[in-house]
């Protein structure tokens, strides 16, 4: 088939050779459509450059007023702190904010795959989620505004956080307060379709405290599901070379560490140093020594660039690393 100048969904399902019904459940209701036809849909799609009416309408007078944002950690607060700043040059540029919680793979690809087709959006802003190379194509071939924070690639434009130096940052400030025994807690049990910053940051804690001639010894690393964080960390802490300093990979890990260990009588900073990493808004109300990533400027940056780009006024990929930087409180 010739690609047509106004393609519509009966040339979809002509190209997909499939059904009408099909081609409406591939853009709306995913999960009831096999994997195989909803890939023969979406190429075919693609290849004829098809766009549902109201969204051909909308793209003719250049805005739907409406942004979304796709994150598998809608419910941490490190995402709220990113929300504000998203939240707060929308607001400005009086855009519509639509949030797009993912938990699965086939839930990402589906956002992923038909968000520039049906979805009704100016553009989208990714975080701690990677995208593909047929997605980034995708993306390109609709001129579709997009914005990846904490994941990256060379042609999309992006924020980072540089985890692995932060994990250095908080080793160099402990061993400055010369500490010997070191703990280090990370998020467990994340799922499989998001990053795990945990990781990075471990591993750029233990490469300064093996250059230092420091051990970090595996009992002293954990990484324990949700549920079993209070009893992981009691286990931490009743071992009888424990650690005097423990770096968590969160703020909200750090804070349940220190509930632990004042339950436990110990002393803060004393018996027991604690830094965080993230600094949300409770770590200063409870005298948190943590990292600090910007997470309110890094949603604020990630906006005003997509603002940009839905203008058509940023054509250079551009690739962000925020700066970190320790908030030193109370616990160190």
């Amino acid at each position: 088939m010739s690609v047509e100048e106004n393609p519509t969904i009966y040339s979809v399902a002509s190209e997909a050779e499939v059904s009408i019904s099909t081609v409406s459940r591939v853009l709306n209701t995913p999960h009831l459509v096999t994997p195989e036809t909803r890939k023969k849909v979406l190429s075919a799609i693609e290849k004829l450059g098809y766009t549902p009416k109201a969204a051909a309408q909308a793209h003719a007078q250049k805005a739907f007023g409406r942004v979304g944002v796709l994150t598998p950690f809608f419910r941490h607060p490190s995402f709220v702190q990113r929300m504000r700043g998203i939240a707060s040059v929308l607001a400005v540029n009086s855009y519509e904010l639509v949030i797009y919680p993912v938990e699965s793979f086939e839930q990402i690809y589906h956002y992923l795959d038909t968000v520039r087709i049906n979805r009704r959006l100016d553009g989208l802003i990714t975080m701690a989620l990677p995208i593909d190379e047929t997605t980034v194509k995708r993306f390109h071939n609709r001129s579709f505004p997009v914005v990846m924070i904490e994941s990256d690639h060379p042609e999309m434009n992006s924020i980072l956080v540089d985890n692995v130096e932060g994990g250095r940052l908080a080793a160099k400030y402990l061993i400055g307060k010369r500490h010997t025994q070191f703990g280090f807690i990370g998020d467990g049990d994340l799922p499989d379709y998001s990053l795990r910053p945990s990781d990075a940051r471990l591993k750029g804690f233990a490469e300064v405290l093996e250059a230092s001639d420091l051990l970090l010894l595996p009992e002293h690393i954990i990484f324990p599901a949700p549920y079993k964080v209070h009893d992981e960390v009691k286990k931490l802490l009743d071992t009888p070379n424990r650690p005097t300093a423990i770096f968590a990979a969160s703020d909200e890990l750090a804070m349940q560490v220190l509930m632990i260990a004042r339950r436990k009588g110990l002393n803060i900073p004393g018996d027991l140093a604690v830094i965080g990493f993230d600094d949300l808004d409770f770590a200063g109300h409870i005298g948190l020594t943590t990292i600090n990533q910007q997470l309110d400027e890094s949603g604020r940056i990630a906006a005003e660039m997509l603002m940009k780009m839905v203008r058509g006024e940023n054509s250079k990929v551009q690739t962000i690393k925020l700066s970190l930087s320790i908030v030193e409180r109370d616990t160190t």
